[in-house]
């Protein structure tokens, strides 16, 4: 399918993606290699990536997820790579156009991302064309070192693809419980890493801000409940994040 010089490696990090990974890896079947650095899943993942074809390659560490997607990156053979995440589809118009930039003039690719809020496809609240570096040439790019929020750091020429990666993120409202609490304390310890301080009352000012900024400013409510539902979760997860840095400047340690 692909010259020698065009072929492409698809790479993912998991831990316990089960009930994601056999939707995720057949949209992405296409690629020439397939490669999983997994961090200690306890559930079906690893065998379903190995049953799959997938190579795999196990770590009992957490080093972040910038530092462990470069993981992946390293072991990944092929000249074109596509990073991608267990709750993620490749379409097959997706599909095509990947294909067809890989013979392009361009070293990286931006993919709008289309993502899913319990059940429904959000298209505002800031969400919307969310896009994200995903195909590009491995010797023109790394991941950042960012413990959350990793992006591709790259060297070269890079435009935009027109067709959607879907996101089925958030499935639930026990899904955005989870969540909120994992990024709020990943922000937490991100800011005061890098020196940053919070005050007593930045945690009310700032969630207040993140809602009106998402439901009004981002024309959230023109998606109905979910996007008051994301307005809320945006608020609120804001709110824990400067909580949670004002407690580690006092006591250089997250509360219980």
């Amino acid at each position: 399918m692909f010259s020698a010089m065009s072929k492409l490696s698809v790479i993912l990090i998991t831990k316990n993606e089960a009930a994601n990974l056999r939707d995720c890896l057949a949209s992405v079947a296409f690629a020439d290699e397939i490669v999983l650095v997994d961090s200690g899943s306890t559930d079906d993942t690893v065998a379903i990536a190995r049953e799959l074809g997938v190579q795999v390659f196990e770590f009992k560490d957490w080093p972040g997820f910038g530092a462990q997607k470069n993981r992946a990156l390293h072991f990944a053979s092929h000249d074109w790579v596509f990073s991608i995440d267990a709750d993620e589809r490749v379409t097959s118009a997706l599909q095509a156009e990947l294909l067809a930039a890989m013979q392009g003039e361009f070293d990286g690719y931006f993919v709008p991302r289309l993502s899913q809020f319990c059940g429904k496809f959000i298209h505002h609240c800031g969400w919307y064309p969310d896009y994200v570096l995903r195909l590009f040439k491995k010797s023109c790019a790394r991941f950042s070192d960012d413990v959350v929020h990793e992006h591709v750091e790259l060297t070269g020429r890079h435009t935009k693809l027109r067709n959607d990666l879907l996101h089925y993120t958030y499935l639930n409202m026990n899904d955005v419980a989870r969540k909120t609490l994992q990024y709020a304390k990943a922000g937490a310890e991100k800011s005061f890493a890098r020196g940053k301080r919070a005050y007593i009352w930045d945690a009310p000012v700032r969630g207040g801000w993140a809602f009106i900024r998402t439901y009004v400013l981002r024309a959230g409510f023109l998606d109905g409940t979910a996007g008051y539902q994301i307005a809320r979760m945006n608020a609120q997860t804001t709110f824990l994040k400067y909580q949670q840095l004002h407690y580690l400047n006092l006591t250089k340690r997250l509360p219980l």
